[in-house]
């Protein structure tokens, strides 16, 4: 069975290492964190590193049209503590970046091309952003609530 993360002391801890760069997010998990977008490699980096968190495994990565923001959804898993841990960046709509991830995780290298091509969000740094699953002249990002379909 999965244990649950002590986010209040993980968000303080986090917090000391690198500025007042992360927050509690409150959800139905009880298990996610809101990092900003700045700072998200060099938080990952630690949430993998650091022997205390042992995050390994990026499970997935995902992505959310809300109608305020972008968000970008990061599940982590630790195999040696069996807890997990969801990060969220919140984007901007009218410029969607933030720092690609795949220094840290190679697995985000496909999962970041997809939620280019899909939401047009902009992953900084990333080795290879092109589109994964539709036409390099497709216009338009079909996952955003704003696309239209046309005949």
């Amino acid at each position: 069975m999965d244990k649950i993360i002590d986010r209040e002391a993980l968000v303080g801890e986090l917090n000391q290492k690198f500025g007042n760069c992360v927050e509690i997010f409150e959800d139905n998990t009880n298990q996610s964190i809101k990092v900003k977008p700045d700072k998200i490699v060099e938080v990952m980096k630690e949430l993998r590193d650091n022997p205390k968190y042992d995050f390994k495994v990026l499970m997935n990565l995902n992505s959310v049209d809300y109608p305020e923001n972008f968000t970008v959804v990061y599940h982590l898993n630790s195999l040696t503590y069996l807890h997990k841990v969801t990060v969220k960046v919140e984007l901007d709509k009218a410029d969607p970046q933030v720092p690609s991830i795949t220094s840290v995780w190679n697995a985000a290298n496909v999962q970041e091309r997809e939620a280019y091509d899909l939401m047009g969000i902009v992953f900084t740094g990333h080795p290879n952003l092109k589109r994964i699953l539709l036409v390099d002249d497709f216009v338009g990002h079909p996952l955003r609530k704003d696309f239209k379909l046309q005949a």
